[in-house]
């Protein structure tokens, strides 16, 4: 029994070699790849090509014979190369003209058009500016070079960050939704860590409720955090891992 309970000799229990270690563990190990009896899978080849480039032979490989285009053919295989289609800005340039009435002279300028008023990005360069920046969490410098070489599209930091400012009013009816969610939970939990936010320490909040996740970021730790964003709702039950600020709102329920 006492020979049972002894551990393994290994080169940490005892004077063998290192090398012991990994020819014992190699020994040991299940081979890799696919198991027995495993069914292959290979990409599936698409329905709609955006282009078909037929490869016929062009001379008989027995008698050096001409094949004519004409002639019947069979399909033996096919094969399928994808590639990204080249990205390149369109630039709508507005011009507004001014021309002068023949009648009395006058000199009439056209209105300035919808599409040249206020920023001059269009929405597509806005969604994209926004996934980078918050879904792919790219910091203003690697999101203008990330624009730049994907794009060939010159933009300065503070231009993006007016673009961000812009793209927020579209996220507001979902917030608000969602802040109202968690406001109404019978159960809540909630959780911070710290962030940088423009060179000072911060800290990102997050709440939770089965119909809402609601993230906000502030400069404080303090429980002012939790009380503006419940706006006075107790949940039955608040979730969080006991630190003070969230802890104290907990006792008031």
């Amino acid at each position: 029994m006492l020979r049972l309970q002894r551990p393994d000799k290994t080169s940490r229990t005892s004077s063998k070699p290192p090398a012991t270690d990994h020819k014992e563990r190699r020994e040991q190990s299940k081979p890799g790849g696919a198991k027995p009896g495993h069914e292959g899978h290979s990409r599936v080849m698409s329905d709609d090509p955006d282009a078909v480039v037929e490869h016929r032979p062009g001379r008989c490989v027995c008698c050096g014979g001409v094949l004519h285009g004409d002639l019947p053919a069979e399909l033996v295989s096919a094969s399928e190369r994808i590639e990204l289609p080249e990205v390149a800005p369109v630039v709508t340039q507005h011009r507004r003209l001014a021309v002068q009435c023949p009648t009395c002279g006058a000199r009439v300028v056209a209105p300035v058009p919808e599409a040249a008023r206020g920023t001059p990005f269009g929405p597509r360069l806005h969604v994209v500016a926004t996934y980078l920046k918050t879904f792919q969490a790219l910091s203003y410098e690697r999101l203008q070079a990330a624009l730049s070489d994907l794009f060939g599209l010159t933009l300065s930091q503070s231009g993006l960050m007016n673009l961000l400012q812009r793209a927020q009013s579209r996220f507001h009816p979902g917030h608000e939704a969602a802040v109202s969610a968690l406001r109404k939970a019978a159960v809540v939990t909630s959780d911070e860590t710290g962030v940088r936010i423009e060179g000072s320490n911060a800290y990102h909040w997050v709440f939770h409720a089965a119909d809402a996740v609601v993230h906000t970021a502030s400069l404080t730790r303090g429980a002012i955090v939790v009380r503006e964003m419940m706006d006075g709702h107790r949940p039955a039950v608040w979730i969080s891992d006991r630190y003070t600020a969230q802890q104290g709102h907990a006792a008031e329920h």
